[in-house]
């Protein structure tokens, strides 16, 4: 496939570009990501096979549903080398998304939930607020402050 001639079976990366509505940097990440690869040509021009596009579909698919890229990655790492993702590898995967996908749906309609009750009350009280203070989770750590910026030491517990 790695010859020097373009042909029907190797595209460049803004043919991949223009056919999969893909910018070329997010190509260039995807294949720093170990998502996609390519090959250089004898002119060093960066080449894709065609089995490229199918699995750029794939990953626009499943990024569309809220799948990690590396989620994504341990898919596609499953299937054998350079081999395009078909239906029923889609199937397989959809199915085993589909239940983690449930449980953020269901988190986030609690969320949504918490903020109506939040906008009515408008406390935002760390004792009481569902949204600063879930569960009220931080009464489980004890007395004291429980909340620090990111990068702020933490104060070392009292002995």
């Amino acid at each position: 496939m790695a010859n020097s001639t373009t042909s029907f079976h190797e595209w460049s990366v803004g043919q991949v570009a223009a056919r999969t509505g893909v910018s070329v940097s997010a190509l260039h990440f995807y294949e720093r990501e170990g998502l996609i690869s390519s090959w250089r040509n004898d002119a060093n021009q960066r080449r894709f096979g065609r089995e490229v596009l199918r699995r750029i579909a794939f990953i626009r698919a499943a990024q569309r549903v809220g799948i990690s890229l590396e989620e994504i990655r341990t898919a596609l790492d499953n299937l054998p080398k350079q081999r395009t993702p078909r239906e029923d590898d889609w199937e397989a995967l959809s199915a085993t998304w589909r239940d983690r996908l449930d449980v953020q749906i269901d988190q986030l309609l609690r969320l949504r939930e918490d903020l109506t009750n939040c906008i009515g009350c408008g406390c935002l009280s760390f004792k009481r607020c569902l949204l600063i203070n879930p569960a009220d989770h931080m009464a489980k750590e004890g007395p004291g402050p429980r909340r620090f910026l990111p990068g702020t030491p933490r104060p070392e517990p009292d002995q």
